[in-house]
């Protein structure tokens, strides 16, 4: 009898393909997140999207802060219509991000979504920008 992993067969190689071909396009990493803004290629905005008291405490470099609830038209005006965005909240055990992408993909807007949130980002060594005391 297979092992709970090989239960079911894994797909096959054309549809594994086009599965996560397809993921990419909708999930980054913090790794891709962290090279992109310590190499001045960020062509994203990144935004955090917990509560204010949250992103004061701590956030990833170069974030913005819309907590998930406020994103509107009126608060991404300044922002060309194809601005991608990539949404970051507290971790995998928070779907802010999560509701944050369906927002702006309501908006007609650009999303992908930073898989990990600020505990991957920490995870993986990466500092997050502290309060200045």
């Amino acid at each position: 009898m297979p092992s709970a992993v090989a239960r079911p067969a894994a797909a096959p190689s054309p549809e594994a393909l086009a599965h996560y071909e397809n993921l990419l396009r909708f999930e980054t990493d913090c790794w891709d997140v962290n090279h992109a803004v310590s190499n001045s290629r960020q062509d994203f905005v990144l935004l955090d999207v917990r509560g204010e008291a949250l992103y004061e405490n701590g956030h990833l470099p170069a974030a913005i802060n819309i907590p998930h609830p406020q994103l509107s038209e009126a608060r991404l005006a300044s922002y060309p219509a194809e601005t991608l965005f990539v949404v970051y909240c507290a971790g995998p055990h928070c779907n802010g991000a999560d509701k944050a992408a369906v927002r702006l993909a309501k908006l007609g807007r650009p999303v992908k979504k930073m898989i990990g949130g600020v505990t991957g980002w920490l995870d993986e060594g990466f500092e997050l920008n502290q309060p200045v005391v």
